[in-house]
């Protein structure tokens, strides 16, 4: 109770009452907030009332999450528009994409309401604030994973995704939202510190310190799965005896460094952070008070995912060009409906797509998809 007063300069006296009837505490936010800086709540409300909505750093970010939306909702397009692109692979390009889309529309959502809003929010909000932005980079990184998971069964077994298996495809994409929901739903549900000052993150006052680690565990142990995958992988391909293994096996590596060095580049700074801030206060690590910075950091990694997963491929190359030539076209007046009609034939894809209507062979035989 001390910690309490000290961090609000009088004791609260809803620390007694129900942590879910507190939920909806107008003033709760403050005073977390004001534990987490070592303030008072007075000082605190004066901090957040001069603080600007959108710093320079924001704008940028507002801007990087824009060109997140753009780019994957014409990931999504082209696989749509394309029936050739009806494929377990490409399914799960297009929930990387959408789990990616859905990451840069949180972090916006975000944006707007931090700054002099915070403190504005009632518990409740601030928990869909925060968990809807865990929610989407969650269900990124699993679809990272998924992909890897994906790729490694797709070069050891001959059409996986017969007819009759289409729903394990399914049931991985399905795994992987309701994991991500589970994962970033867990404070609002409870694992939270309201009631226990003390167990507060800095960063994130109203998360627990243990959630935190937990959720850093989580996501270091999908990286060293993704890692131990294409490992996996690229030790198959390179001791395959077929005539293309060389040039596949370079480009399957090519493509892993890329993958795994994005990953640690833009995750490990935000990841190190969040481990400082279970076990160090703002006083003796005042780089938490810049965590946003490596948030944004890692929101990058979802600008950089259709890049890599995407772009790689010759035919979602090309099939991006067409729709980008589409919506040229209809400055010239054409129908917009024409943008949005599935290509039904492969004779109407013959200049960007190759021979193969249907990969019956594992991946990294006939796939024009390297990765």
């Amino acid at each position: 109770m001390n910690l309490c007063c000290k961090a609000a300069g009088l004791c609260h006296s809803v620390t007694m009452k129900s942590k879910y009837f507190q939920y909806y505490n107008k003033s709760l936010i403050t005073y977390h907030y004001a534990y987490a800086k070592n303030m008072t709540a007075n000082e605190t409300r004066e901090q957040y009332k001069v603080k600007k909505q959108l710093t320079e750093v924001n704008i940028v970010l507002v801007i990087l999450c824009t060109i997140i939306i753009l780019e994957n909702l014409l990931v999504l397009l082209a696989v749509f528009r394309n029936k050739k692109f009806h494929s377990a692979m490409f399914f799960f390009i297009g929930n990387l994409a959408f789990s990616d889309l859905l990451a840069g529309s949180a972090y916006i959502a975000n944006i707007f309401l931090s700054g002099p809003k915070t403190l504005e929010l009632v518990p409740v909000q601030w928990f869909i604030r925060e968990g809807t932005a865990f929610i989407a980079l969650a269900a990124s990184v699993f679809s990272l994973l998924a992909i890897a998971i994906e790729r490694f069964i797709a070069i050891t077994k001959v059409k996986v995704y017969g007819s009759t298996k289409t729903c394990r495809m399914f049931l991985l994409i399905g795994a992987c939202w309701v994991t991500s929901i589970l994962l970033g739903g867990l404070p609002i549900l409870g694992w939270n510190c309201i009631n226990n000052l003390p167990d507060c993150s800095t960063v994130l006052p109203l998360y627990s310190k243990q959630y935190i680690l937990f959720v850093v565990s989580i996501f270091t142990l999908i990286l060293l799965s993704i890692v131990i995958l294409y490992v996996k992988i690229y030790l198959i391909v390179r001791s395959s005896r077929q005539e293309a293994t060389n040039s596949q096996a370079y480009a399957l590596f090519k493509t892993v460094t890329i993958v795994l060095g994005v990953f640690i580049i833009c995750w490990l700074p935000a990841f190190t952070v969040l481990l400082l801030d279970s076990s160090c206060s703002m006083q003796l690590c005042p780089v938490l008070s810049n965590a946003h910075v490596f948030f944004g950091l890692a929101t990058l990694n979802s600008a950089l995912n259709p890049m890599i997963y995407v772009l790689r491929s010759k035919d979602m190359r090309r099939e991006f060009l067409r729709v980008l030539c589409c919506w040229g076209v209809l400055q010239s007046g054409r129908p917009s409906e024409r943008c949005l009609v599935q290509l039904k034939s492969s004779s109407s894809m013959e200049h960007c797509t190759n021979k193969f209507e249907h990969q019956t062979t594992p991946i990294m035989q006939t796939g024009t998809t390297c990765v």
